[in-house]
């Protein structure tokens, strides 16, 4: 089939090189100057799917009221009216039960393992490079109660047969030597060995040459303003450059991917949470990670990438704002010198944001919408990164008419559905795009 797909961050970029493997002819249109320019740019660099867990779980509602109160805080809600926002975090508060997260935790730990075998077939494959590291990622505990609560996940990673190493203050020094420094301010933590990291800018860019010699056509600098129907099924995309037919269509727009998909009926419960990140030089050796640490307290991740120390994190919800606040390129500072002191050069660091396209419950939006020849691939939230390659696979398979190698049933559209709505749904075609 002739395929276009809107988007060129790692999610789109994966999704375009499963379907030209698939046989497919496959244009991809961004209107950036290049592939992984926004969200996926300078992300937390962690390949974590033993840490895939829905920010939506029990006690968040009251940790949340203790975040606000925080100097360094990893939730920050803008108070300026939004009714998009405030159904979306009603619609996340739903999920904030025991039966939720483990449902929305296992259903994403296939995704994000599953993702984590592809990307090393992948690797094995095209022998591609990005500052890749296997080896692991450390949960770090600064409290007692904090190494309690980890039962729960820890619960769900046995019945997912997933390999995890609990840890004593002593074995997370052993396993990241670097925090020696911070030594009495480690209660314990959760290693997980078979996560990765790797700077995901480089991977994307790297793997859109090598979709490019195999035919795919990225169109950069390429404004998309909507989506055509003839009443059954999308006929083109309507762009700065002109329509654009295709048999079909893929959505990767990341928080972008709602409002194309609005005029066909479709609520898609995307919202943007903003996240920050720093990339701080090395200066001493010894004194940096050797690969993930996440900072539990802070939730934010300390990543090795090459010669640099990318720290990312933070969940403020702010909309569609870009502006980057120094308040929280402290709360970044604060959490690699507290467990890294004297690592990088903060000096000299780059302060980065990016909106990630969140869902209400964790999981992204996968596979087909309700138009037939509509697929989307979006709402992945902090594991765009860990879910890209997982993610494309999926979606060309469903596209290709393919069975799907793993469940794939509960990671599309129709979660959102219920039954009545599903049968409007059908009939979408009296809805216009404007």
């Amino acid at each position: 089939m002739k395929i276009v797909v809107l988007g060129a961050g790692v999610i789109g970029v994966t999704s375009a090189w499963y379907l030209a493997k698939a046989g497919h002819e496959v244009t991809v249109i961004d209107r950036q100057s290049g592939p992984s320019l926004e969200t996926s740019f300078a992300n937390a660099g962690e390949i974590s799917p033993g840490y895939s867990s829905p920010w939506a779980a029990p006690g968040i509602p009251a940790k949340a009221i203790k975040w606000m109160f925080m100097k360094h805080a990893p939730l920050i809600i803008q108070p300026r009216p939004d009714l998009a926002k405030l159904g979306w975090m009603a619609k996340m508060l739903a999920n904030c039960t025991t039966a939720a997260y483990q449902t929305n935790k296992r259903r994403m730990v296939r995704l994000a393992e599953y993702s984590r075998d592809c990307l090393m077939d992948l690797r094995a494959e095209t022998g591609i490079s990005y500052d890749e590291r296997t080896q692991g990622t450390l949960q770090l505990f600064r409290t007692q109660k904090q190494v309690e609560a980890a039962a729960k996940d820890i619960e769900v990673l046995r019945a997912d047969g997933v390999p995890f190493e609990v840890l004593d203050r002593d074995a997370c020094l052993a396993a990241e030597p670097g925090l020696a420094g911070a030594r009495d301010k480690i209660a314990g933590g959760l290693r997980l060995p078979g996560d990765e990291t790797g700077d995901c800018f480089k991977f994307t860019n790297s793997l859109a040459e090598m979709a490019e010699k195999l035919g795919v056509i990225f169109r950069y600098g390429v404004g998309i303003a909507g989506l055509e129907s003839d009443g059954s099924r999308i006929v083109a995309a309507r762009t700065s450059e002109g329509r654009v037919t295709a048999d079909a269509f893929v959505v990767a727009l990341g928080s972008y991917s709602p409002f194309l998909v609005a005029p066909f009926g479709m609520k898609l419960p995307v919202y943007p949470v903003k996240g920050y990140s720093i990339t701080v030089p090395i200066t001493d050796e010894s004194r940096a990670p050797i690969s993930t640490v996440m900072d539990e307290t802070h939730k934010i991740a300390i990543t090795r990438l090459g010669d640099r120390i990318r720290v990312g994190g933070m969940a403020e919800i702010a909309g569609f704002d870009l502006s980057l606040n120094p308040k929280r390129r402290a709360t970044l500072e604060h959490s690699v010198e507290d467990l890294f002191g004297g690592a990088g050069d903060q000096s000299r660091a780059t302060f980065w944001t990016g909106l990630r396209p969140m869902t209400p419950d964790g999981t992204p939006v996968v596979g087909r919408s309700t138009v037939p020849n509509l697929f989307l691939n979006t709402g992945h939230g902090t594991l765009g990164w860990t879910m890209a390659a997982g993610s494309g696979r999926v979606l060309a398979d469903i596209v290709s008419g393919r069975t799907t190698e793993i469940e794939s049933a509960d990671l599309g559209y129709a979660r959102y559905l219920k039954s009545r709505s599903a049968s409007r749904a059908r009939g979408f075609g009296v809805a216009q795009p404007a």
